[in-house]
């Protein structure tokens, strides 16, 4: 099993998104469409920032 990571392409409307994949291969979360790259990058390092202390509800 490998590392999780994120994902970050272009999709076919020329929006960029990010895809957090698991350790497994699977897909664990999908972002909203960006208008460039650079957005794209900064929103999935603060989702990975964040996430560590993320409340469960």
């Amino acid at each position: 099993m490998r590392s999780p990571y994120f994902n970050i392409f272009q999709d076919r409307a020329g929006e960029w998104r990010w895809t957090l994949i698991a350790g497994n291969g699977e897909p664990v979360a999908t972002s909203e469409g960006y208008t460039t790259k650079y957005s794209a990058e900064r929103s999935a390092t603060r989702v990975r920032e964040i996430a560590a202390t993320a409340l469960i509800i």
